[in-house]
């Protein structure tokens, strides 16, 4: 029997013990490692292959996610820039429409240009999924909660899809974290991270992972990414472990606060619609109950009108008018102007991410204070 997520955030199993009996993992900040003769290694060569620090903060997350393996990039765009990598001229990706700007933004340019093909489709709907599959699909891009809309997909059932019509399945899993969600436990191939978020924590350092339940991928992987050399530093990897070990701690307070914070807003009558998971009369709240161990942090509301918005953004004063989330700090983001600034005019108003949009990441903050100063803001 493993630890506990809680424990396995602090104490990796077949743990090595470091030099000097130090409790932490030191910062291995050097370039290169000597070869002790011809023919020998120490296991490490050139950083941007491997890295004592940055293999420790691996071994961590893959640990979190299940994963046979899972490299650690400089940002969560570098970790989609690899996944690209994957792909092929021709091949056809079914993605969730309502996708983080950044990815959309990536697939559009980088992917489009390689000569690949997107389809975005609400992936909440499983008929709508198989309907869009092709002789050139390729593989299925899911995000659950999605980004800002917070639509959930069914893992379950796209696990299955994927098995049968042999689909690579991958799952952007940033908003709930290994901490509330294992897609790979779930039928997915591949789980990519914005480590900047939940698993840093403090919005103080950029990192991103590619975890993978296959050894064939994990071969590939980790042949592209030195190849590509998008390796995270061993600083940051050192803030990346830091960051971890706080994370059971951090997703526990930071919901909380969030189911406070979604009754005060449902209270309100500037207040038009609240997206969150954690609401029983969310239409996806079931299935991320079969599948997730929480609904998270993340919550999107609709206002009565874009100046609401605009003054309320403006008002705040512990909230912070910043893009990101995941951090102990909360944050209030304007994802129209923001996050997803790159996403066609026409998907963001069928999808609702309009002028009087907005998303807010709770922090680890007294609640009410947060609530004081939304009052204050919305008034």
């Amino acid at each position: 029997m493993g630890h506990h997520i809680e424990t396995k955030c602090i104490h990796r199993e077949g743990e090595e013990v470091h030099p000097y009996g130090s409790v932490t993992v030191p910062i291995y900040q050097t370039a290169t490692f000597y070869h002790p003769g011809l023919g020998h290694s120490t296991g490490y060569d050139y950083t941007r292959e491997s890295n004592p620090t940055r293999t420790e903060l691996e071994k961590i997350v893959s640990g979190l996610e299940n994963a046979v393996d899972t490299v650690a990039c400089s940002t969560g765009m570098a970790a989609m820039g690899l996944l690209l990598e994957l792909f092929e001229e021709g091949d056809h990706i079914i993605c969730t429409e309502d996708l983080y700007g950044g990815s959309v933004r990536i697939f559009e340019t980088v992917g489009e240009k390689r000569g690949l093909e997107f389809s975005y489709i609400g992936t909440s709907d499983i008929e709508q999924v198989k309907k869009n599959i092709k002789e050139n699909t390729k593989a299925l891009y899911i995000e659950t909660p999605s980004n800002p809309t917070m639509a959930v997909t069914d893992l379950r059932k796209i696990g299955e899809i994927a098995k049968e019509k042999d689909l690579l399945f991958i799952a952007d899993n940033t908003f709930l974290s290994p901490y509330f969600q294992n897609p790979l436990d779930l039928g997915a191939d591949l789980v990519v991270h914005s480590g900047t978020k939940f698993l840093g924590g403090h919005n103080d350092t950029l990192a991103g992972f590619l975890c993978t339940s296959r050894e064939d991928l994990a071969e590939k992987i980790r042949f592209l990414y030195k190849t590509i050399g998008c390796c995270l530093s061993p600083f940051d990897s050192f803030l990346l472990i830091r960051g971890i070990k706080t994370l059971s701690v951090r997703m526990e307070r930071q919901q909380e606060n969030a189911a406070k914070i979604v009754q005060w807003l449902l209270k309100q009558k500037k207040v038009k619609k609240v997206y969150y998971t954690g609401l029983e009369d969310h239409p996806g709240y079931e299935v991320n109950k079969s599948q997730a161990r929480g609904a998270g942090s993340m919550i999107s509301f609709k206002v009565d009108s874009p100046e609401t918005a605009k003054q309320m953004l403006e008002r705040v004063n512990i909230i912070t008018y910043a893009e990101s989330l995941g951090g102990v700090e909360t944050l209030f983001t304007y994802p129209m102007l923001q996050t997803h600034g790159d996403v066609p005019v026409e998907t963001r108003e069928r999808l609702g991410i309009t002028e009087d949009f907005l998303r807010l990441s709770i922090g680890i903050e007294n609640v009410e204070d947060l609530i004081a100063d939304l009052e204050q803001a919305i008034r």
